[in-house]
């Protein structure tokens, strides 16, 4: 049912951490981040290349949802309840999720998950316990779905943060062609 959602527009939420239940969501306006305009700024970019930190694909894709779920500065609760971790865990464990995961003296320091299906990838949450250790988790995770030839990076919303490299406010009926095109393609390996 989870993958059946995802391929029509639909996203899981749930009000609280201690909320047991979940809601489904469908914006109007969408989060994409297209991935031929994708923008890594300069800073960044030199950062990157003194590799800070060793990037891992999928070895700790429940310790990256735990990640995500603990509060952070701005950030004081979350959506991720247990039935979010459940799921995913098992779309995971099916092919589905996946993970991105930076690493720091065998130590996880930051990380994001997200579901692929067909060309797309839906990107759910990120954490970063280090300064831009989330950041190059998503520098990786764009440079893998171009190299895999993915056509839609979903970001659901849109903030400052994602912004800055370049995701767009997409209205729904735009959305909705995107998102028809990309999963019409077979399942990309990523």
């Amino acid at each position: 049912m989870l993958l059946r959602a995802y391929s029509i527009g639909l996203f899981p939420m749930a009000d609280s951490a201690n909320d047991p239940e979940l809601f489904w969501v469908e914006p109007e306006i969408r989060g994409v981040l297209p991935l031929d305009r994708f923008h890594v700024s300069h800073s960044l970019a030199k950062r990157i290349r003194r590799r800070p930190f060793e990037i891992r694909f999928d070895t700790a894709f429940e310790a990256v949802i735990e990640g995500c779920a603990k509060p952070a500065p701005g950030r004081p609760t979350t959506w991720i309840n247990d039935k979010i971790r459940s799921l995913y865990a098992a779309l995971h464990r099916m092919g589905y999720a996946h993970s991105v995961e930076a690493w720091e003296n065998d130590r996880l320091v930051g990380g994001l998950y997200g579901v692929s299906l067909g060309a797309a990838f839906f990107g759910e949450s990120m954490f970063s316990l280090r300064t831009d250790a989330s950041k190059i988790c998503l520098v990786h995770l764009v440079e893998r779905l171009r190299a895999r030839h993915f056509q839609l990076l979903d970001t659901q919303f849109t903030t400052e943060h994602l912004k800055s490299f370049g995701a767009v406010d997409v209205p729904k009926a735009e959305y909705d062609l995107l998102l028809a095109r990309a999963i019409a393609s077979p399942n990309l390996e990523f």
